[in-house]
């Protein structure tokens, strides 16, 4: 049984987050959940949000087997590009620089089968 939850336009490259999530893939929920709380970067506040919306659609998904939030794993979490926001600063002499403030769409699976 697998359940998933997508966080799309998350105003943070994608390689600040692919360095938290690589520490949790793998893991019981229970232990990844206190990564993430105890991680002093601020995406993981969003990593987190995200990982409990997972466990819960793993818990509510399936009412004739309910699944206990502790046998779920974190199968596959992954961050890929989203739209950049393009802006442009003035430069000398008449010309611009343009600025690309980057995004991502994080996607966390939790299932209750180890991989």
């Amino acid at each position: 049984m697998e359940a998933q939850a997508v966080l799309k336009q998350i105003g943070v490259p994608t390689t600040k987050v692919r360095q938290l999530i690589d520490l949790i893939r793998g893991k019981p929920v229970d232990e990844a959940l206190t990564v993430l709380r105890f991680s002093p970067r601020p995406v993981a506040k969003l990593v987190e949000k995200t990982l409990r919306s997972a466990i819960s659609n793993g818990i509510n998904q399936d009412e004739e087997n309910p699944v206990d939030a502790d046998d779920l794993y974190v199968t596959r979490v992954f961050a890929d590009e989203g739209r950049d926001l393009k802006r442009i600063r003035p430069r000398a002499r008449g010309s611009a620089d343009r600025i690309r403030k980057r995004h991502c769409n994080l996607t966390v699976v939790v299932s209750d089968e180890v991989n």
